[in-house]
């Protein structure tokens, strides 16, 4: 999972539960697909309906023998959801309004696997190195490099500095006043081979700057730390589900 869709408020709620996500709420969110793109009647969700922030992810598998699962979409949100609502909510988002993918399809639900991870234990980092590779997702924001003043002249980008004030008034019109923000979760920094400095430095023009990246503005960044409690679960083992619990398949 390269990238996911974002929905984020500045500050997300912590979450203290690390042992969260089970299969039960895959097959919710197997089950809104399901049944939007049928003529099916949901089965009505029987796990407690705490609140979470979350992500749903759809992969699709190969049907060659130990072929790697391809991303088909993914979107979540850092605003705690009650998770009976939220999961239906984000997995309907997730299969047909990812920009990056056309809505999903009938015909390729037996080749689908859906992937629930719900968000916790939300911590304030002292730097942008204070958090672990493979155990931590990183969110960051930072203000504008050309608001900002952390670039230099040498840095390939007018400065906001600069003398001539119509170079300035170009540079900044083009910045905007709200801080840039990007996250990746957890999985992201092991599938990409990433260290420290290559995730937060892709983090960086995820959120929407192009410019050079100077350590300057690595330590401009604002980081939250968390982690992720996941669970997955294929098409044949949503249909075993349903079958047994409801009253049409």
């Amino acid at each position: 999972m390269m990238s996911s869709e974002l929905l984020v408020p500045r500050n997300p709620p912590a979450n203290a539960d690390s042992n969260a996500a089970i299969a039960e709420h895959c097959f919710h969110a197997f089950d809104a697909i399901y049944c939007a793109l049928t003529t099916c009647t949901p089965v009505l969700p029987e796990f407690a309906d705490e609140k979470y922030p979350l992500f749903v992810t759809w992969n699709t598998r190969s049907t060659r023998l130990g072929g790697s699962p391809r991303l088909r979409g993914c979107i979540g949100t850092f605003e705690a959801q009650p998770i009976r609502e939220g999961l239906a909510e984000y997995a309907l988002i997730s299969a047909f309004k990812d920009s990056r993918f056309p809505a999903i399809q009938e015909r390729e639900l037996p080749n689908l696997e859906c992937m629930i991870s719900l968000l916790t234990n939300f911590e304030d980092a002292s730097s942008y190195l204070d958090w672990t590779v493979g155990v931590h997702g990183i969110y960051i924001s930072f203000a504008h490099p050309l608001l900002s003043g952390v670039l230099s002249d040498a840095s390939g980008t007018p400065s906001p500095s600069s003398s001539s004030p119509s170079l300035h008034a170009r540079s900044t019109r083009y910045a905007s006043h709200r801080l840039l923000t990007a996250t990746y979760l957890p999985d992201v920094m092991p599938e990409q081979g990433w260290n420290k400095i290559e995730a937060i430095d892709s983090a960086i023009h995820k959120a929407g700057w192009n410019g050079n990246i100077t350590e300057d503005l690595r330590r401009s960044i604002k980081l939250r730390r968390y982690q992720s409690s996941k669970c997955t679960v294929g098409w044949k083992e949503f249909m075993a589900w349903r079958k047994e619990n409801a009253t049409e398949v």
